[in-house]
């Protein structure tokens, strides 16, 4: 099946964080508090997707009051931290969702992620990707984690299903 057969499928979007939709780096202040640096790009692409009626979830293996923050902020259909085995999560979230794996797209870039992308119908991960999991992905966004790898592949499913241009309306461009 080629990429824009498997994107016009597409019903839910899952990401990773670290590494996904950050840089991967973790950065603690003097006081321990965890810091992370999310880029805009990619969280309008969420948003995006979910006003176009495609859920986001958010599935990381770190406890965080920030991913929690940042997913409220966006106002994300799902928010999982402290996750043991994302694709235990992923199948929940598709069971309350009423879609299928084959009907959802998963981007992460390290071994805990390998699970899902090789569960999903559509496998994405950033640029910057360990090699077995860019081995394992459908599409390999042009972008690292934390600078506009999410948004790519929210743009690639946006377009595959014909609701870019409805985007562009929207944002009042033609």
């Amino acid at each position: 099946m080629d990429l824009q057969t498997r994107a016009a499928r597409i019903r839910l979007a899952a990401f990773d964080v670290d590494g996904t939709l950050t840089d991967g780096r973790l950065i603690f202040d003097a006081q321990g508090n965890e810091l992370k640096a999310f880029h805009v790009h990619d969280g309008q692409g969420l948003r995006l997707l979910e006003d176009a009626g495609i859920r986001v979830a958010l599935i990381t293996a770190r406890r965080s009051a920030i991913v929690q923050a940042r997913g409220r902020d966006l106002r994300l259909s799902h928010v999982h931290d402290g996750v043991a085995d994302k694709l235990a999560v992923l199948r929940q979230i598709c069971q309350a969702e009423g879609v299928t794996l084959d009907e959802t797209a998963y981007m992460g870039d390290d071994y805990p992620d390998l699970g899902c992308l090789q569960s999903v119908g559509l496998a994405a991960c950033p640029s910057d990707a360990l090699p077995d999991l860019r081995a394992a992905a459908h599409f390999t966004a042009g972008f690292a984690g934390g600078h506009g790898a999410a948004r790519a592949l929210c743009d690639l499913i946006l377009a595959a299903q014909g609701k870019d241009a409805d985007v562009r309306r929207r944002f009042g461009a033609g």
